[in-house]
């Protein structure tokens, strides 16, 4: 099983690819506890990404709030490789909106 940081760097470079001049940058959790890690920019919408290296993985404090919450204001979903292709799908179709 690979780390969370290995998935994080290989899904970083694969929206830099998929949505050419996006921007993807990663949030600091130290500075709120449970928020997504990445953030992806796109034209004129945005969506956050919380990385697990698996399905099953352990969930942060907060984690869920933040996601539900983000994606009532835009887009935001927990991905792993598991359902790395349903989500990328899903955020192309919000971004192609």
């Amino acid at each position: 099983m690979k780390k969370e940081s290995q998935f994080q760097s290989k899904l970083r470079k694969e929206l830099e690819e998929k949505f050419p001049g996006c921007i993807v940058t990663k949030l600091d959790s130290g500075d709120i506890q449970g928020i997504p890690d990445l953030l992806v920019l796109y034209k004129n919408k945005w969506a956050t990404l919380e990385n697990k290296k698996s399905k099953n993985a352990h969930r942060q404090p907060n984690q869920e709030y933040y996601v539900d919450r983000m994606d009532k204001m835009s887009f935001s979903r927990f991905i792993y490789p598991e359902n790395k292709d349903e989500v990328i799908s899903e955020l192309t179709d919000m971004f192609n909106k």
